[in-house]
Parts: structure tokens; C-alpha cells; sequence
């Protein structure tokens, strides 16, 4: 299962996506994180010190690795240097396994422990002033973008990622890589806004958006959000000591979190889960085809010197049939 948390900067949508990543290795649910924003935190929220959060090896760095690995003995895609975000993948490809040991996650995740279990890390890296002009952050968050497009996944295993703020992953359609998006809202008139461009966006897409309230301090808050999102609103998290003690520093045991707030995590993950039964994989692929060609047309044709529309694999859909059978749920 793909799970985003989105919303915009200081929602509390890592410190929301590192409890529910915590909820699931509580749960001894398989678990992948990754850390796709712009500013880096969810290591350090997992229970990372800064140093080792800084250590982590970026994706960004290791984009050729990954595009060579995935490509695969693709015949369509005629270099690694060819491919772009979006490129799909098709007979030939190398798909990802959460459950497999692969090049991409031996030299990109680490495992992180967690109180109880475990949760394997992967970063984009952090923005810098190396990113800016011709080669920007998007080329880092490329790297998680052809990750996705290339992973087969089952109920019972989950891919949690932290996005960046606000709406940049419109453009190139990542967007619609998920089971389940949760958007992460304050109860201000700034808090909601990124949630109307989603919303938009996921209805035209059949996106799964639900919204997650956070900072939520009384009933006014709550009338806020219900007024604003409407039905779209699934859950809220209020005032949090474990949060803030973590937030310190100060390491306590997750099961000390409020019994609140351990009780919206599993109304969270009970709508993750639930999403399973809507998954169509005909459309998922049909997607991130029409975003790929979107994208070639607009720039990547021009930037590579290829047509990248000959990359597409009209025979081919991702889907489960793809996992060998003792991984079928």
C-alpha cells in the first residue's frame, strides 16, 4: 500500500507521518518510509539524532544507480540517460518488491529502530543551492517518482511518504501514485488551502484524499474543519505530550502516546487499508502513461534529444499478477 501525507509547511504532516509509520511497526506491519519534502525531518522524527539523519545516503545522489536498475533489459528505453521522472516501466523492466533486497534500497535505505520493530528509510536529500536553475529539486524527488512507478506492492505492506509542501507534485503526476492520500490541515483559513487544490486535482484523478486534522483544540476547530472540508474530514489529532516531549528530544515509549491519538492512528490506518479494495491497476498505469507523455511533449523530449513516447509499452499494466505468488495477499 502507498500512503502520502501532504498538506503545507508547519501542518505537522512529518511529525503526523512518522506516528502512523510508528503505528504500523507496532503492528509488525511491514513498513518503508521515505522522506520526499523539501526540508528533512522525518528521520529526526523517527528517532534519528541529526547526525545520523544527515548521514543517510540521498536518492537524488544516486538517481544513475536507480535508472539503471530499473531500466533493465527494457528494449524501449534505450539508456538510463533517456529516462525521466515519469518514465514507465514495461516488458523488460526491473520492478521493486517491498519485501526484496534490491541494489536500490542497499545503497539507498537503512533501517531505523523503532520501539517496537522497525522501518526502512529512504531520503531524497535535501535541497541546496546546487539545486537551482536547470537541475532543481525535482530531479531529487524524480528518484522516489520512478521508484513508485516501478514498485509492486501488496495489501499487508506499506510505502509511507512524507511529500514536499504544497502542490509541486502536480505537475509531473505523482500525485496519483498512492492508495491513499492524507492531508494534513490546520484549523485556519491557511490550513485548508492546500486542501482545495487537492481536492480538485484527486477528483479529476479519482485520487483517494482524505483530511486529517491537526492542532485541533476544541469544538470551534473541529466546526472549522467540518464546515470547510466537509465529508472529506476523516480524523483529528489534538495536543499531544508525547509529541512535544519528542519534539525536545526526549525519547518515550510509543505506547505512553496519548490513547486519543493511538486511537485516530488506527482510524488512519483503517482507511488506508480499506483502500485496498479500490485499487484498479488498468488506470493506475493508464496515468502515469498520460503524465509521462505530458511531460516528454513539455520538456523531455527536448532535454534528453529522444522521443520518450516511444518508451511506452502499450501491452503492459502493473499489477499484483506481477509479484511472484508466495507474496500474494
Amino acid at each position: 500500500m502507498k500512503i502520502a501525507f501532504v498538506g503545507k509547511g508547519g501542518s505537522g504532516k512529518t511529525t503526523l507521518s512518522s506516528l502512523f509509520i510508528r503505528r504500523l511497526a507496532a503492528r509488525r506491519i511491514p513498513v518503508t518510509a521515505v522522506d520526499a519534502d523539501i526540508n528533512q525531518h522525518l528521520g529526526v522524527a523517527l528517532g534519528l539524532t541529526e547526525e545520523q539523519a544527515a548521514a543517510m545516503p540521498p536518492m537524488g545522489e544516486r538517481l544513475g544507480l536507480i535508472k539503471d536498475h530499473l531500466r533493465g533489459a527494457n528494449p524501449r528505453i534505450l539508456s538510463a540517460e533517456t529516462m525521466i521522472k515519469t518514465t514507465p516501466p514495461g516488458e523488460g523492466s526491473r520492478l521493486l518488491r517491498l519485501g526484496e533486497n534490491n541494489p536500490i534500497f542497499d545503497a539507498c535505505a537503512r533501517a531505523v529502530p523503532l520501539d517496537d520493530g522497525a522501518a526502512r528509510l529512504l531520503v531524497t536529500g535535501p535541497f541546496t543551492e546546487d539545486d537551482l536553475g536547470v537541475a532543481c529539486y525535482h530531479s531529487k524527488t524524480g528518484a522516489v517518482e520512478l521508484v513508485l512507478n516501478h514498485l509492486v506492492d501488496g495489501r499487508g505492506e506499506f510505502m509511507v511518504v512524507d511529500m514536499t509542501a504544497g502542490s509541486d507534485s502536480f505537475a509531473s503526476g505523482m500525485f496519483t501514485r498512492f492508495d491513499m492520500t492524507f492531508l494534513v490541515a490546520e484549523p485556519t483559513r491557511k490550513g485548508v488551502s492546500v486542501y482545495r487544490q487537492y481536492r480538485d486535482y484527486a477528483r479529476d484523478f479519482g485520487v483517494a484524499l482524505r483530511v486529517v486534522g491537526n492542532k485541533v483544540q476544541g469544538q470551534d476547530d473541529l466546526d472549522f474543519l467540518r464546515a470547510e472540508v466537509g465529508d472529506d474530514l476523516l480524523v483529528t489529532f489534538g495536543h499531544s505530550d508525547w509529541v512535544r516531549a519528542m519534539e525536545r528530544g526526549t525519547q518515550r515509549p510509543f505506547a505512553e502516546l496519548e490513547p486519543e491519538n493511538a486511537a485516530a492512528l488506527d482510524t488512519l490506518f483503517d482507511a488506508a487499508d480499506a483502500s485496498y479494495a479500490r485499487r484498479d491497476w488498468e488506470r493506475y498505469t493508464q496515468q502515469m502513461v498520460h503524465f509521462h507523455l505530458k511531460n516528454a511533449a513539455s520538456w523531455g523530449n527536448e532535454r534528453t534529444g529522444a522521443d520518450l513516447a516511444a518508451q511506452v509499452d502499450p501491452g503492459f499494466t502493473l499489477s499484483e499478477a506481477r509479484l511472484p505468488s508466495p507474496q500474494l495477499a
